[in-house]
């Protein structure tokens, strides 16, 4: 499913994010579209978008990939899901992912240092209240990540070593340089695979269940253990509500997004 966009048109979807509000142009999984993204936001900057552009990616892309489209992106979200050779070979069809992800990472984060700034919301409402008349609340306000990386690790139950594999290598090469983002919201979900038209039960996937409880704790204890406090750790809430459905006009919860724009319908007023 999708809809192929031309440049003219991506850039608009970002201008119209931009006055709704967005902080941010967020590019999920865009690595075998570079050339026309990299086309899409010249021509959206030459339009006069002024918010950052992030790669939110699986890792699993050349060196060459990333400088191609480093001109226009200020954070990098990669994913590092593992640096099991093993686990990737089976699950992803992917055994060198290891490797390929981690050079990956390692280039974006020389691309990128760590820089926070004031969410533009909250510059607007200094440009507004000119009298000043709620300093505190204001400055005391959280800033966002301008630049840099945030390296994101989704915990597998019954993969502990994977996690802390995956830690250890973050805490040795990153901490410092980079912010760890540790989620906790892995879903079961058993995809069928097609073979001459009839539906089968393709591989199960790596665990039939949500992170347990003791899981999460060890995962708490091994961030303690190599020392790492600056980035994030997602709380233990078992559910199934982080599946989107793109077959709907809002593919989440509306809780979670406002949608301005789908691939069946365009434009959403």
């Amino acid at each position: 499913m999708g809809s192929i966009v031309s440049p003219g048109v991506f850039a608009s979807i970002c201008l119209e994010l931009e006055s709704r509000g967005a902080e941010n142009i967020n590019i999920v999984t865009g690595s075998h579209a570079v050339p026309a993204i990299v086309a899409g936001m010249e021509s959206a900057r030459s339009k006069g978008l002024l918010v950052p552009a992030l790669w939110n990616s699986s890792a699993y892309e050349s060196v060459d990939a990333i400088n191609c489209a480093s001109e226009h992106i200020a954070v990098y979200l990669p994913d590092l899901k593992t640096l099991d050779n093993d686990i990737s070979a089976r699950y992803f069809k992917a055994p060198d992912y290891p490797e390929v992800a981690s050079k990956a990472i390692l280039r974006m984060v020389e691309l990128r240092e760590i820089r926070f700034g004031p969410s533009r919301h909250i510059r607007a409402i200094n440009a507004v209240d000119k009298d000043r008349t709620a300093p505190d609340a204001v400055d005391e306000a959280p800033e966002i990540l301008e630049s840099g990386v945030i390296v994101r690790h989704l915990v597998l139950p019954d993969r502990m070593d994977s996690t802390r594999k995956v830690i250890e290598w973050f805490a040795r090469n990153l901490d410092g340089k980079a912010l760890l983002s540790v989620m906790m919201q892995y879903t079961p979900v058993f995809a069928c695979q097609k073979s001459d038209g009839i539906s089968t039960q393709a591989e199960a996937p790596p665990s039939s269940r949500f992170v347990e409880e003791k899981e999460y704790d060890a995962v708490l204890r091994m961030l303690e253990d190599y020392d790492i406090s600056d980035g994030f750790y997602q709380e233990l809430v078992p559910s199934d509500d982080w599946l989107p459905d793109f077959e709907r006009e809002n593919p989440f919860s509306s809780e979670l997004s406002t949608p301005i724009w789908h691939w069946k319908t365009g434009f959403i007023t």
